[in-house]
């Protein structure tokens, strides 16, 4: 299934067509005309106006990847005198990539608004454009202070249903629990663009192929190994972190002498694309938990544009996602740039974290 694209008579196929590629016959392992609208009857409500959607958001990443790739060549690299709504000093990569978003989607009528990490307030369909009924959340380039690095970023969305299609949305529309999502994914840029994608029927993962043009299915159904012997946590803050982190980390260093009886390796790559993309390949947990650093933020972690897409991809993939203290995807969003601990990866490993914040 992996050479689903490997010769030009299939370079228009959409990535949809190959979507949840498990769930699928014999038949539908080859492209067939019906795979699309096959697809969309998988998620209640759904329309020409989904697959049209996802395709804009695709056709926006491999923008993206193409201005990543030549930032050096293109003069785009480095820092802005600006800050976004976080406080975050701006990347040039980041406003540019932001715009690649919006103007990839906001023309086609199926968006009735956008919200990004970037922007303060929601971002409104300007008119004469339509009006649609779904709702797009973003992190443009998440892990830009890498990129002058050549390390790994990415961009993570999230779609969500709106309230009353076909009305400009209003920030309260958007306030709505991950287990509200329609879609979620992100892309990697990296040794190869890789485009990881669930409905809420499992996860896939699509590597772009640049002689077409076009993502081939290349990790079809992916799945978190249940055990671990790594885990990520910025080790800078370890003064700062509650009681039950402190525990849980200090075990895992302690290794085959200590109480867990096992060595644990640490990583740590700061873009959490990147870290959550290793976990998807090949198990591992994640942490930025609740710290006492700056006691005016409960968590570090954006829960619309960053917690609540990658723990809808976790929990597909067979993982666990969680504050420490709930559910991050049963959590209401109460402002646009809420923040939000994150504890989330291999599911025995989180049980664990989860067994110590309980005690």
């Amino acid at each position: 299934m992996s050479a689903f694209f490997s010769n030009a008579r299939h370079a228009q196929t959409s990535i949809i067509s190959v979507f949840n590629f498990s769930r699928k016959t014999d038949a539908y392992r080859h492209y067939h005309p019906q795979f699309i609208i096959e697809e969309q009857r998988h998620i209640a409500g759904a329309s020409g106006d989904f697959t049209a959607l996802l395709n804009d958001i695709v056709t926006a990443i491999k923008t993206i990847s193409n201005a990543v790739n030549k930032g050096a060549l293109i003069g785009v690299m480095g820092a802005l005198d600006t800050e976004n709504v976080q406080g975050e000093t701006q990347k040039k990569l980041d406003v540019i990539t932001n715009e690649i978003m919006i103007r990839h989607n906001e023309w086609a009528g199926h968006l009735s608004g956008m919200a990004s990490e970037e922007m303060d307030d929601v971002y409104s369909i300007p008119s004469p454009n339509p009006l649609g009924k779904y709702l797009l959340v973003f992190d443009p380039l998440d892990g830009s202070s890498n990129v002058d690095l050549n390390i790994s970023v990415g961009t993570i969305f999230s779609i969500l249903r709106s309230p009353v299609p076909s009305r400009a949305a209003s920030k309260e529309d958007f306030f709505q629990p991950g287990t509200k999502q329609v879609c979620a994914g992100y892309a990697l840029y990296g040794s190869s663009t890789m485009l990881v994608l669930t409905t809420g029927h499992g996860v896939n993962g699509f590597t772009l192929d640049r002689d077409i043009g076009e993502f081939v299915l290349t990790h079809p159904n992916m799945k978190i190994p249940v055990d671990t012997r790594e885990f990520a946590i910025n080790a800078s803050n370890q003064r700062f972190w509650e009681p039950p982190v402190q525990r849980y980390v200090a075990e895992c260093q302690a290794g085959s002498t200590g109480p867990r009886g096992r060595d644990f390796n640490m990583r740590w790559v700061a873009s959490m694309v990147a870290e959550v993309h290793r976990i998807l390949t090949r198990g591992g947990i994640f942490m930025y938990p609740r710290d006492t650093k700056d006691l005016s933020k409960p968590g570090r972690l954006r829960l619309m544009y960053e917690a609540n897409p990658m723990s809808f991809i976790v929990e597909q993939a067979g993982g666990l996602s969680t504050t420490g203290y709930e559910r991050i995807l049963d959590i209401v969003p109460q402002d646009l740039h809420q923040r939000v601990p994150v504890i989330l990866g291999s599911k025995n490993e989180v049980e664990v974290v989860l067994g110590y914040h309980k005690k």
